[in-house]
């Protein structure tokens, strides 16, 4: 066994008592103070052996692609392989969805008394509903909203009203979208990896981004839709920045991102990938213009409608106060939250995330080792030719500072992608606004958490466990999502 495998079982075998420890201590508080609101700490779900219809199909799925998908992610065609990712990933998350039944699986999920459907008669009059949205946030004002509702800014409420109004009302169509769009998630990450690391390294991440633990939450839950928005926002941003049609792409991923925006507060922060993003790519100023015009167009159209962000956000914390985020102990949930992180992602992720980390800690001896801006090509002439060819590569040292640090891999830019994903999480978890229930808040994270299984060596064997925990959790637990 390597030296390199040991590390990544030591890790694992960490997070796994972080889990242990979540579960004991949060039963112990919520048996004396019940305070945390969640039957079964650190998820919100109860204990419940069952099995259903889904039960075949998640076995076969996960059989299949763990014996099958890493060479059938190294061998097929690449768009051929996201058409694959997509549907796997979409058999997975229905197949787990189901383990449930239809009814309590699927159907009814997004109708409870805190879900988004439960107000779909409110707003016939969209425009006027919008100007008034943030008179019914706070629990004391008239008819205030569901949970949900006022937690979200209004574009996820408007999404499902607009589904009704084109025939596709109801549990079943809403959950059935979520699961169809959530699943797109895993292709937009593929791309965005291929783009600004390498193909091999998205291949390699492909069959981790398809058997993802996360599923059990993605069917069905609106984040899985949140957070597919989120990643293809990324992905346009990541093809704008590697020369892909950058005015079309760089729209594409600014009016994503105001519309991830307008469907979660806590979803600006991936600013913060969007960041690492314009850090790694070639052309990072030359879509810019056009990703600041689509940011624009979604704020634009909610305010011109009435409705007022800052405003919304600022009740809205008083709101979570007010219920359960005021009650909810943030001592325990600032690392328990974490715990439910390792659930979602599994064992294979806590290891890709440990190599992350060692490929991140060599970056400082890298940019030692950079070659001075000024300093002359090896190998060049300084006729007219070769000194063109100098300004212009001092050029790109300026403006692409990673372009030219010496074994700046594409290992190491999926690590500083990844990164960047962990501490957008970590900031939503320091902001105590995220007290619990992350397993389904942090699903748009998690998808760029699972890319750092790419790093990884014997990916069968981490399949294996990564599907073993989604089927345990599925079958073990009945989850509130």
């Amino acid at each position: 066994m390597t030296r390199d495998l040991l590390r990544d079982l030591y890790a694992t075998v960490a997070a796994a008592l972080l889990v242990v420890t979540a579960a004991l201590v949060g039963t112990a508080i919520e048996r004396e103070h019940g305070t945390l609101h969640v039957g079964w700490p650190p998820l919100y779900a109860n204990w419940g052996l069952h099995v259903g219809p889904g039960t075949p199909a998640a076995l076969v799925v996960a059989v299949g692609v763990v014996a099958y998908g890493p060479r059938v992610a190294a061998r097929l065609p690449w768009r051929a392989l996201l058409g694959a990712a997509w549907g796997t990933a979409m058999a997975w998350t229905w197949s787990l969805a189901l383990i449930d039944g239809w009814q309590r699986g699927v159907a009814v999920r997004l109708t409870t008394k805190y879900e988004y459907l439960q107000v779909i008669d409110r707003f016939h009059d969209i425009p006027a509903t919008l100007r008034d949205f943030t008179g019914h946030i706070l629990i004391h004002s008239p008819d205030h909203w569901p949970a949900h509702v006022a937690g979200h800014p209004p574009a996820a409420t408007v999404t499902f009203v607009l589904l009704d109004r084109v025939g596709l009302g109801g549990g079943g169509w809403a959950g059935a979208f979520c699961i169809t769009v959530g699943a797109s998630a895993c292709v937009a990450v593929l791309i965005a990896v291929r783009a600004l690391a390498d193909e091999a390294l998205a291949r390699r991440a492909a069959p981790f981004l398809v058997l993802a633990p996360a599923a059990v939450w993605m069917g069905t839950s609106a984040d899985g839709y949140f957070a597919a928005v989120a990643a293809w926002t990324i992905a346009c941003l990541a093809l704008a920045v590697t020369g892909h049609r950058p005015r079309l792409t760089g729209f594409a991923s600014g009016l994503l991102f105001g519309l991830t925006c307008y469907l979660s507060y806590g979803l600006t922060l991936f600013a913060v990938i969007a960041g690492a993003v314009l850090l790694l790519g070639p052309r990072r100023t030359r879509p810019l213009p056009y990703a600041l015009a689509g940011v624009a167009v979604v704020p634009v159209v909610f305010t011109l409608a009435g409705f007022n962000w800052w405003e919304a956000y600022r009740l809205l914390v008083e709101r979570y106060y007010e219920g359960a985020g005021g009650i909810r102990p943030y001592g325990y949930w600032v690392w328990a939250n974490l715990a439910c992180t390792v659930l979602i992602v599994g064992p294979a992720t806590v290891a890709g995330l440990r190599r992350t980390g060692a490929a991140l800690s060599q970056l400082p001896t890298r940019l030692k080792a950079r070659p001075p801006r000024d300093a002359p090509l090896p190998g060049r002439t300084r006729d007219r030719h070769g000194a063109s060819a100098q300004v212009g590569s001092a050029l790109r040292r300026r403006v692409l500072p990673w372009a030219d640090i010496p074994g700046a891999s594409a290992e190491l830019r999926l690590a500083v992608l990844v990164a960047a994903a962990f501490a957008a999480l970590l900031i939503a978890d320091l902001s105590g606004m995220s007290k619990a229930e992350t397993e389904r808040i942090w699903l748009p994270f998690a998808m760029w958490l699972l890319a750092s299984c790419a790093f990884l060596t014997r990916p069968r064997s981490w399949l294996a466990a990564q599907a073993a925990l989604a089927l345990l959790l599925n079958h073990l637990l009945l989850t509130g999502w």
